[in-house]
């Protein structure tokens, strides 16, 4: 007779076995918490990038980034300014961030002439270090 044998008055063995499923319940209400969300917290200005074929770079920190938007407004970071007062903070920073270099981001239907005279501002300020942030081309298959 086995170890299960229950007419001789032994018990059955014990399952020790982890109850998942309240884990899983959480976890499906945390993913749904994130899915609502994350959309949520990409916010910033919308430019419609031009699209360019070249890798993206490695950054350790945030970059100073200049952006025009469609209707022509410039915007260090996230703050609004006119390209004079862009101009005299650009010449205020110090040299090592300067040296670190600076982004432009502008929306591919800007006017050619405030794209230009915007990086001649930059350039002016005394930044050699100047990219242009673009989207990736996408691939042909």
């Amino acid at each position: 007779m086995g170890p299960l044998d229950t007419r001789r008055g032994r018990r059955p063995a014990v399952m020790a076995e982890i109850n998942v499923t309240p884990l899983v319940d959480v976890m499906l209400v945390l993913l749904i918490i994130f899915m609502v969300t994350a959309p949520m917290m990409t916010q910033g200005l919308e430019v419609d990038l031009p699209e360019a074929t070249t890798k993206a770079l490695d950054q350790q920190e945030e970059p100073l980034v200049v952006t025009i938007t469609k209707e022509g407004e410039v915007y260090l970071k996230k703050e609004k300014m006119t390209p004079e007062l862009l101009r005299e903070r650009l010449v205020s920073m110090s040299q090592e961030k300067k040296a670190e270099g600076i982004f432009l981001r502008a929306d591919k239907t800007v006017a050619y002439g405030v794209v230009t005279s915007t990086m001649a501002d930059i350039h002016g300020a005394g930044f050699d270090k100047l990219g242009m942030i673009t989207v990736p081309a996408e691939q042909e298959k």
